[in-house]
């Protein structure tokens, strides 16, 4: 099951059914399972708050993902994405908030999957997994 939430705004108006079908698509297509999946849009201080009292971090980020599988074959996970970040990000790199939405959801999806990004080679990795995802959205 997906799940979309929000707190202090409106869950983007383009998360839809289709949203939904996509990551699960994805996950499949990964050989995993869809457990419980939770995507909460946020604003900036709402993610910052949890990214220094849960992680140690003093910094801004559009997503912090919280693995909470129990079965491997199964993905489940919180996802909090911060709509402001999202917004100024998708500005700076001349990109539709919508296609940076997608994404960096699916960004914490990859990373549910065992995809790392602290490592140069991580990273690369990361966007041609990113890109492939996005290319099978509809």
């Amino acid at each position: 099951m997906i799940y979309f939430s929000s707190e202090d705004l409106d869950i983007p108006i383009y998360i839809t059914q289709r949203t939904s079908d996509w990551i699960v698509r994805v996950i499949h297509d990964f050989g995993k399972q869809v457990g419980e999946l939770r995507f909460i849009f946020c604003r900036d201080e709402f993610l910052y708050n949890i990214n220094v009292n849960f992680l140690n971090h003093n910094t801004y980020t559009d997503i912090i993902t919280f693995d909470t599988s129990e079965n491997p074959g199964f993905i489940t996970g919180e996802l909090f994405i911060s709509l402001d970040r999202v917004r100024e990000n998708a500005i700076n790199i001349g990109q539709s908030i919508e296609n940076e939405t997608f994404r960096v959801m699916i960004h914490g999806v990859l990373h549910l999957l065992g995809y790392k990004d602290k490592l140069a080679s991580d990273i690369l990795e990361m966007r041609t997994q990113e890109e492939k995802c996005l290319s099978l959205l509809p």
